[in-house]
C-alpha cells in the first residue's frame, strides 16, 4: 500500500526482481541506485519522491510488525492448545498404544534431568554468560563526566523523515 504517490521514473528505480544488475551482495538491496542518480528531475522534486518513498516503506514496515505480532499470537495460541490436547490425550491413554487408519499414537522413552530449586550444583556443570556492557549507564556515566578508557560521546545525525 503507498500513501504517497512517487513519481513513475523514480518508481521504475525499484527493481521488484532482483537481477544480477541491480543486487548488493552485501546488504541485498535492489534499488537502481545509479539510475536514480541518473534522473533528470528537479532536485526537490527527487527529494520529495525518495522521502514519500521513505514513508511509504516505513508505512510497509509497520503493517509487517503488525502482521507478525498477530501471526506469533496465533501461533502460540495453537502450540498452546496442542500441548493441552497432548497432555489430555497421554493421560487418557495411560502409556497404551493405539492406531486407525488415519494416526498412531506410540510413545519413547527420553531422559533429561530435573534439578530441584535450591540445589548445590558443582562448578563443573555450572556455565556462565560472556559480560556485556551495559550502555545505557556508560552513557550516563560520561554525560556525567567519568572517563572510561576506550569509551567517548559520540554525537550523530540521523536522518528523519515525517
Amino acid at each position: 500500500m503507498n500513501l504517497f504517490e512517487i513519481d513513475e521514473q523514480m518508481q521504475r528505480c525499484i527493481k521488484l526482481e532482483a537481477s544480477d544488475n541491480f543486487v548488493d551482495t552485501e546488504t541485498g538491496e535492489i534499488i537502481d541506485i545509479a539510475a536514480i542518480e541518473q534522473l533528470e528531475m528537479d532536485r526537490d522534486k527527487k527529494i520529495r519522491n525518495i522521502a514519500c518513498w521513505i514513508k511509504n516503506l516505513e508505512s510497509d514496515e509497520a503493517a509487517l510488525a503488525g502482521q507478525v505480532k498477530i501471526f506469533t499470537a496465533r501461533k502460540n495460541a495453537a502450540k498452546n492448545k496442542r500441548e493441552s490436547l497432548k497432555s489430555y490425550l497421554a493421560a487418557f491413554l495411560n502409556g497404551k498404544k493405539w492406531h486407525n487408519s488415519e494416526v498412531a499414537i506410540s510413545w519413547r522413552k527420553s531422559e533429561s534431568v530435573e534439578v530441584k530449586e535450591g540445589a548445590s550444583i558443582p562448578e563443573e556443570y555450572l556455565r556462565y554468560k560472556e559480560p556485556e556492557i551495559n550502555k545505557a549507564q556508560l552513557k550516563a556515566d560520561l554525560k556525567a563526566g567519568a572517563i572510561v578508557d576506550g569509551c567517548q560521546l559520540v554525537t550523530k545525525n540521523n536522518i528523519q523523515v515525517k
